[in-house]
């Protein structure tokens, strides 16, 4: 059965997408931590984020990298904290999270609702951004 992440990347069911080649999809989660919370996913359906090939995992990692970038250009923060935890979506996935402090940064607290509006412009000034 495929993830929502595949839904999202064969454009079954939408997604605020900040970015793409033909590898990796860049979208914002729906119930950030915070302002400008995204995820890098593989197009390729794996699980587990060690079961990628070492050349494929390289290329997750700079793309994630291009993609918080842009992050930072258009969501104050003082870096952009990265987190795998790969037991909710049984997809290859890499959470790329503005910060402003540790709590940032906390899957444990309570997530924000932005509005479809919000998270549709948010997605445009990162899109903007990325230089791929």
């Amino acid at each position: 059965m495929a993830s929502i992440f595949t839904k999202i990347i064969n454009r079954e069911i939408p997604g605020h997408i900040v970015a793409e080649n033909e590898d990796f999809l860049a979208f914002l989660d729906i119930n950030p931590l915070v302002k400008g919370h995204c995820l890098v996913v593989t197009k390729r359906p794996v699980d587990y984020i060690f079961h990628l090939e070492d050349d494929e995992l390289a290329k997750l990692h700079v793309f994630s990298k291009k993609v918080a970038l842009a992050i930072e250009r258009v969501v104050p923060c003082l870096r952009i904290g990265v987190a795998v935890i790969g037991l909710e979506v049984p997809h290859v996935h890499v959470h790329l999270v503005p910060l402003n402090d540790m709590d940032d940064i906390n899957f444990s607290r309570p997530k924000l609702t932005p509005s479809q509006e919000e998270l549709a412009d948010t997605a445009a000034k990162i899109s903007q951004q990325v230089l791929l």
